[in-house]
């Protein structure tokens, strides 16, 4: 797959509805588009794998319980305790060869998993941390795939809430807290968290890639192409930050006014 064949697929990944979303599929793609010259091959087999490997234990397992030890138990999949920044923790690709990453990236392959085993496994948007969300006769429950899945208390939900900063009233609505993100949110995420670091180290052409498949991903939101805008701008690349920014205007009316005014700062360094 070449970089324009995954901004092609993430084109069409980005007009499906949320129940159509090809998690796995178009978090692969986001991969090859940062980097064409790898072989996905790995990722699809740790996906099948899972997917044997669930299948024997919801035999004779709960569903929580057999979903944490297919993933993390048989495949061996965790966090980076000790090299947490390291950027193959956000590559989908990456994690499948290391086994460890972070926990939205994680997160994909347990979310591709539990669904071809017909579990109603969600992604919850935390702050923070991403989370699962597993459904069980008792209801649901939070599970963190950066600790080998393992379930993750009301009261340590609450409590990280307020370490994040959220207010103690919403902080204790658990229905708040745990509710589900759609597919396509999870990849965003994933590909925000890599805009960020990006960023921070100065790779402006990475954060660009990042930003752009973000907007693919989500065609109708404008803040994407206002990140694309200032990646290109950090590469000295005005004409296109300007595009970038007619692009956002486009979109959002809400934005025209804090991306003319960005349009306005970019044209001067034109002249």
């Amino acid at each position: 797959m070449t970089r324009e064949d995954a901004e092609t697929y993430l084109t069409q990944a980005g007009q499906c509805v949320d129940g159509d979303f090809p998690l796995l599929e178009a978090a692969i793609a986001c991969a090859l588009h940062e980097d064409p010259s790898r072989d996905a091959q790995a990722a699809r087999d740790l996906g099948e794998a899972g997917v044997e490997r669930l299948t024997q234990r919801l035999a004779r397992e709960s569903p929580e319980e057999a979903l944490a030890e297919a993933m993390a138990g048989d495949l061996g999949l965790g966090g980076d305790l000790f090299t947490y920044e390291h950027p193959d923790n956000a590559d989908i690709l990456a994690v499948a060869q290391r086994r460890k990453g972070l926990p939205v990236a994680l997160g994909v392959y347990y979310l591709h998993v539990s669904r071809r085993c017909g579990l109603k496994v969600q992604g919850v948007d935390f702050p923070g941390h991403f989370l699962l969300r597993i459904e069980t006769q008792e209801g649901p429950l939070a599970l963190d795939p950066y600790a080998e899945g393992r379930v993750v208390l009301p009261s340590e939900l609450t409590r990280r809430a307020l370490h994040a900063g959220l207010t103690p009233n919403v902080a204790d609505r658990l229905d708040r807290l745990m509710a589900p993100a759609p597919d396509r949110a999870v990849l965003i995420r994933l590909q925000n968290n890599i805009f960020a670091r990006a960023s921070a180290a100065g790779d402006f052409a990475r954060a660009e890639r990042a930003a752009l498949r973000r907007a693919l991903l989500d065609p109708l939101d404008h803040r994407p192409w206002l990140d694309v805008a200032a990646a290109r701008e950090g590469q000295g690349a005005l004409a296109g930050a300007l595009q970038a920014l007619a692009r956002a205007s486009s979109l959002d009316g809400g934005a025209a006014l804090a991306a003319r005014a960005h349009r306005e700062r970019v044209r001067l360094k034109l002249n």
